[in-house]
């Protein structure tokens, strides 16, 4: 099955057995129970350290579903103020070879209003930690970009736990630009004076881009830190190519677009290191890209990480992996 298909069709069904009596227990058996302690990070406590990239749940339709599946908080998005279509299909590729993704959605999601409404439907008591990873219209000019990301953030400060402001995806044209020094702070600082002229501020974090240089992730460390923000994701998918198992004439066919899952691990991993490294201890860092079992993840949380994010290995691993990469064999 096309992937982008095969994904509506597994989460849609895993949905209506919510509906359906013993549906409930039947996801968290097939999950499987783990013993991870809860651990508090932000100020919020977290039901353990694995949580969901953001991309998979793009408007919040499945996250009863997949607290049900173990996952210690649910990242949604990237949401946009108003909805968009993203880029032409087919735009999500599976390298089996390589337990990879390539995809370049290009920030679809049926908009800010949209998911809110799906946020107030969950029942209390099945609602997990949420992020909400926000981002700015295709058409907004980058010159304006910092309003479409205030917007998303006032209009969900109630609704969500934390923020993470998406500047590096590679799907969205101009939008890595974003991250060079001058427009970083313009952004950073509109959110976060907005936010923190608020009553109760929420933790701000920002996703950043495995492709960038050591130059680049320095400004990323100093700016992050002028405007205040409570962390940093590291990271978002890649552009580049290396050693992949996948043909030339394979990649060739699918083209442009982020790629994530394994080959990402060791550069994501370097990253959260040079990170852990600039940054002050009372920053938090969340280590995303190819964490695919429990060595993955000690890794990653020796590295410096706070928690960490799956995406590609829920692929390909199904809906036991949360349990496979909390528990050590």
């Amino acid at each position: 099955m096309q992937p982008e298909r095969a994904h509506s069709f597994a989460m849609k069904s895993a949905k209506c057995c919510l509906n359906m009596p013993f549906g409930s227990f039947l996801l968290k058996t097939l999950a499987g129970h783990t013993v991870e302690k809860p651990t508090k990070v932000m100020d919020i406590t977290f039901d353990n350290k694995v949580g969901l990239a953001a991309g998979f749940d793009k408007d919040g339709e499945y996250i009863e579903v997949l607290k049900l599946l173990g996952f210690g908080y649910i990242e949604v998005g990237t949401i946009t103020p108003r909805p968009q279509p993203g880029n032409p299909k087919p735009r999500l590729f599976r390298l089996k070879e390589d337990q990879a993704l390539i995809n370049r959605m290009g920030f679809n999601n049926k908009g800010v209003h949209n998911f809110a409404e799906n946020i107030r439907q969950i029942h209390p008591d099945r609602r997990p930690v949420i992020g909400g990873n926000i981002g700015k219209n295709k058409d907004t000019p980058n010159s304006s970009a910092w309003m479409d990301y205030v917007y998303c953030l006032k209009y969900l400060h109630s609704l969500v736990d934390y923020f993470t402001i998406n500047l590096s995806s590679p799907n969205t044209p101009g939008l890595r630009a974003l991250q060079e020094k001058e427009p970083l702070i313009k952004i950073l600082s509109e959110v976060q004076n907005f936010n923190q002229g608020l009553k109760t501020p929420k933790p701000l974090l920002l996703k950043v881009s495995p492709d960038n240089s050591k130059q680049v992730l320095d400004d990323i460390i100093l700016v992050t830190q002028e405007c205040g923000l409570t962390g940093v994701i590291a990271t978002n998918t890649t552009i580049e190519r290396n050693g992949l198992r996948s043909t030339q004439m394979e990649l060739e066919e699918i083209g442009g677009g982020g790629l994530s899952g394994v080959p990402l691990r060791e550069k994501s991993l370097d990253m959260v290191k040079y990170l852990h490294t600039g940054l002050p201890s009372s920053m938090t860092i969340i280590g995303v890209g190819g964490i695919s079992n429990h060595d993955d993840y000690r890794k990653m949380l020796d590295a410096g990480a706070d928690l960490v994010q799956i995406y590609t290995s829920f692929i390909y691993q199904g809906i036991s992996v949360v349990k496979k990469i909390l528990e050590s064999r």
